[in-house]
């Protein structure tokens, strides 16, 4: 039986990510030769600085969670208001993916017990990185479920590059920083790329429900999220 194009999509969306945060898993487990590339590389990079720590300090809770929250406030407003049925499935499903971050990343930490690089006090529990993956997860959802509900091409293409922008100066204040190995935030990039993909789904089967008075099928179907020619980026 063929497989269609959305499930290959999906499982190379999920598939990789797993593959690849499951060889990083291995060498930092194992002490494989990766590490010792890790090591090098994470030398040339560390300089800490006052612009490092104000990169890093966006994956911080309290930075990253409140932007997260008031995007999901604006979804399940603009689902209710449009009359989308299911309209609180898409944010508590970015609800959840943010929940699953610390109660996937706390027992990896303990489990892979990776000491920290030079620039930090002596202490294991470095690996994933969890301010790596609270920012992939809380700017990424927030990114993915507005993508959806906003009519103008410039301005989901600034949502994309602003959310590109905020994840990567995260993770390059965390590893500029000293905070973390660079493996460190790739197998966060890993983990939070597979919980979006979790959110995306969801987003994307929640039905549209009855089109209210006033409200053309075409501009209903770009409130629920649902693809059409003007949506944008699935």
């Amino acid at each position: 039986m063929p497989v269609s194009a959305p499930l290959r999509a999906l499982s190379v969306l999920v598939g990789l990510p797993v593959l690849l945060f499951a060889l990083i898993t291995w060498q930092v487990v194992a002490d494989g030769p990766l590490v010792g590339v890790d090591e090098r590389l994470s030398g040339a990079l560390v300089h800490p600085d006052r612009f490092a720590e104000l990169l890093s300090d966006l994956g911080n809770v309290q930075v990253a969670v409140p932007v997260l929250v008031v995007a999901l406030a604006y979804v399940a407003w603009h689902g209710r208001a449009t009359g989308v049925d299911l309209w609180w499935l898409p944010p508590l499903a970015g609800a959840l993916a943010m929940v699953l971050v610390p109660a996937l990343v706390a027992p990896l930490k303990e489990w892979t017990d990776r000491p920290g690089t030079p620039a930090v006090p002596p202490a294991t529990g470095y690996y994933p990185s969890g301010h790596t993956a609270t920012a992939v997860v809380a700017y990424g959802t927030a990114a993915l479920l507005l993508l959806g509900r906003l009519r103008s091409p410039a301005v989901r293409r600034a949502l994309v590059v602003l959310c590109a922008v905020l994840v990567l100066g995260t993770s390059y204040g965390l590893v500029r920083r000293g905070y973390h190995w660079p493996l460190d935030v790739v197998a966060s990039w890993c983990l939070g790329l597979v919980l979006l993909t979790g959110v995306r789904l969801v987003d994307r089967r929640t039905p549209p429900g009855r089109t209210p008075r006033g409200v053309s099928r075409s501009t209903r179907r770009s409130s629920s999220g649902t693809p059409s020619s003007s949506n944008g980026p699935s």
